[in-house]
């Protein structure tokens, strides 16, 4: 059912609002609207412009929590204002230091990998680096060279030059090492090497001795790095650890005031002249039981004034949707929300796609043994996962099992327990001008029409609640559609138990009448608001349009009818399908079975077959019914306060 609401105009003096928001506002569900917008008719209007002081500091709050895994409370009664912020910038201070330590840690380690990285590929040159800086007559180069070229080299080239190539380190594309040339040989051996692809590399002299000894201390200055930068880690950590349960409290009422200031948002202020006072105005939906004690609440406070609108009023835009079921309901609301909320003023559908959705799946899905299953699993899964899909199946395998026990299968045995009903593979029903038809197909086809029926029932009560009288009275799920449809059910089960007569004059006496009303439903609805302007200007085309029409409403009547066949073909396949299991699993003929197989294809059946006949009801519930009567197009009553998850 949808909640009944009321609009309120709160307002007072302009230093006063975050009082009131913390006082009164907090402690009830209100969907604000930006005040601005709703009195966009009141002169003398200003937006509420301040900037929220509490963001950053809830933000780094918040971050201070994460870093330490604690959950942030619902609220912080105990812990005030000055206490949050106070707490806060003194951690912030403290952990700022150590960031700002633990970054000049970070970047020295960055330099040393670097240097490491440079030297690390000559440590097997056994050379102590700061004597080649001596050398006057040979030159040295550090550098690499693809195998390919290394291989070309050595094999056409270096028994030619003056050069000692020291091989140091290789990997799988590149050869790393040093070669020597004479200072006089140094600019065309250079360019020899080039010419090979050798990418030299400068080794800058802050390296001492071997570079070995030099890869040695920079991986024991790595290490010491590293030490003092989890140093860092466990001081930070520390230092919030000892704060903990005043963090968690001081972001919780940071959260609150942050959340709170921001009502300005949305608040709009009156203009000040000369001495008078600024005011605030906030304006929102309260539920009537929420605004009467709101009401109560602030009688004696002679700072505050209110003002409440019945959701009638003819400057308020439609009241959100708030929602409010039985708890076996609520995750059917899941259905409801994929569709489009209900607007204000409909009908909520959620019992009734609660009881027809777990009505027809347990039809279509009638089995004792996996109904159970998806009974207990859903069941299961919805109380430690709070999933609302698994709530949904949970009711679901309960009318599973209902039916199963009416069918008389239990997890694809047949002849273990008696049907109550009927089994619906085999039991047949003649049918006047037909034949011999499914049972389960006809009452199938019956079941679809009563829903049809009922549906059409919820459009005229929409349509009264609207006040729209063209839907209400002359529209194809209006009154004229029902006494239409009605006409044509009463006839078909008259003709069905052998009333022949009746079902004739019931047919004549109230298929045409309806359908004209049908026909001329724009220009009767026209009619009955009174304009002027209600008969069509173009009547032949007006004539044409209204035949096809016609056509296209018989036609959907009768498809949306037959549409509902597929809940007997669904109960017959499934035990189609579970007598294919039992053949594989060689129990058809009373043997006894390959329990692998049993469990294997039961398990199989009832996650394929589940799926689908959910997929299959929905679709009913969405096509066949709520095209109907429902729209969709309400919006979600959000309360204040509670839009950051809580």
């Amino acid at each position: 059912m949808i909640v009944k609401m009321k609009f309120l105009n709160i307002t007072g003096p302009r230093d006063d609002i975050d009082r009131v928001v913390d006082q009164y506002l907090s402690k009830y569900e209100i969907h604000l609207e930006n005040a601005l917008s709703k009195l966009n008719r009141v002169g003398n209007l200003r937006p509420y412009m301040e900037a929220n002081p509490y963001r950053e500091l809830f933000s780094k709050a918040q971050e201070f929590c994460k870093q330490i895994s604690a959950p942030i409370p619902d609220s912080a009664e105990s812990f005030s204002k000055e206490q949050a912020v106070e707490l806060i910038q003194s951690l912030d201070t403290q952990i700022s230091a150590v960031r700002d330590q633990k970054k000049e840690f970070e970047h020295q380690l960055e330099e040393t990998n670097t240097s490491l990285s440079k030297i690390l590929p000559f440590s097997s040159f056994d050379f102590d680096l700061h004597t080649l800086l001596g050398f006057r007559f040979i030159k040295y180069r550090f550098g690499k060279i693809t195998h390919e070229h290394f291989s070309k080299l050595q094999k056409y080239i270096y028994d030619d030059l003056d050069t000692i190539f020291f091989n140091c380190y290789a990997d799988k594309e590149y050869v790393w090492g040093v070669y020597f040339v004479p200072s006089v040989e140094a600019e065309k051996i250079d360019a020899v090497y080039s010419s090979m692809h050798f990418e030299r590399m400068h080794i800058p002299d802050e390296y001492t001795g071997t570079p070995k000894e030099s890869c040695e201390s920079l991986k024991r200055q790595i290490q010491t790095i590293q030490r003092q930068i989890a140093e860092c880690d466990k001081q930070l950590s520390s230092i919030l650890s000892e704060k903990k349960e005043e963090l968690v409290l001081a972001a919780a009422k940071l959260e609150k005031l942050s959340v709170n200031f921001d009502v300005r948002k949305l608040a709009a202020c009156t203009t000040a002249k000369n001495d008078q006072k600024v005011f605030y105005i906030l304006c929102g939906w309260m539920s009537e039981s929420d605004a009467a004690d709101f009401q109560k609440d602030i009688e004696k406070d002679e700072n505050i004034f209110c003002v409440v609108e019945d959701e009638q009023g003819s400057t308020m835009d439609q009241p959100p949707t708030k929602l409010k079921n039985p708890k076996i309901f609520k995750p059917f609301e899941m259905f409801i929300r994929m569709y489009g909320l209900p607007a204000y003023n409909e009908i909520d559908p959620t019992i009734f796609v609660g009881l027809t959705y777990a009505f027809i799946f347990g039809a279509m899905f009638g089995d004792v043994g996996q109904g159970l299953l998806l009974a207990i699993g859903g069941f299961l899964l919805y109380r430690f996962k709070k999933i609302n899909l698994a709530a949904i199946v949970s009711c679901a395998g309960v009318f599973s099992t209902i039916f199963g026990f009416l069918f008389g299968s239990i997890f694809g045995f047949e002849d273990v327990i008696k049907p109550l009903w009927l089994r619906p593979v085999n039991h047949m029903t003649t049918i006047p001008f037909v034949g011999k038809l499914n049972t389960v197909f006809i009452v199938a086809i019956a079941f679809g029409m009563i829903l049809i029926l009922i549906t059409m029932i919820f459009h005229i009560i929409n349509g009264f609640k609207s006040k729209n009288p063209e839907t209400t009275w002359f529209d194809t799920n209006g009154l004229a559609g029902l006494v239409f449809y009605g006409a044509i059910a009463l006839t078909i089960v008259l003709f069905m138990t052998g009333h022949s007569l009746p079902a004739t004059i019931v047919l004549v006496v109230m298929f045409g009448v309806p359908l004209i009303v049908i026909a001329l439903k724009e220009p009767l609805g026209k009619l009955v608001e009174k304009r002027a302007d209600y008969m069509p200007k173009e009547k032949g085309m007006f004539l044409v349009q209204t035949f096809f029409e016609l056509f296209e409403v018989l036609l959907s009547y009768f498809s949306n009818t037959l549409s509902f066949v597929r809940i007997g073909a669904f109960a017959v396949s499934h035990a189609a399908m579970m007598e294919v299991v039992l053949m594989l699993a060689g129990a058809e003929n009373g043997a006894s079975p390959n329990w692998i197989v049993m469990i294997l294809g039961n398990l199989f059946v009832c996650a394929m077959e589940g799926l689908i006949v959910g997929i299959q009801v929905l679709r009913l519930e969405y096509y066949e019914m709520f095209s109907r009567f429902y729209q969709g197009t309400g919006h979600e009553f959000q309360p204040f306060g509670k839009k950051l998850g809580k």
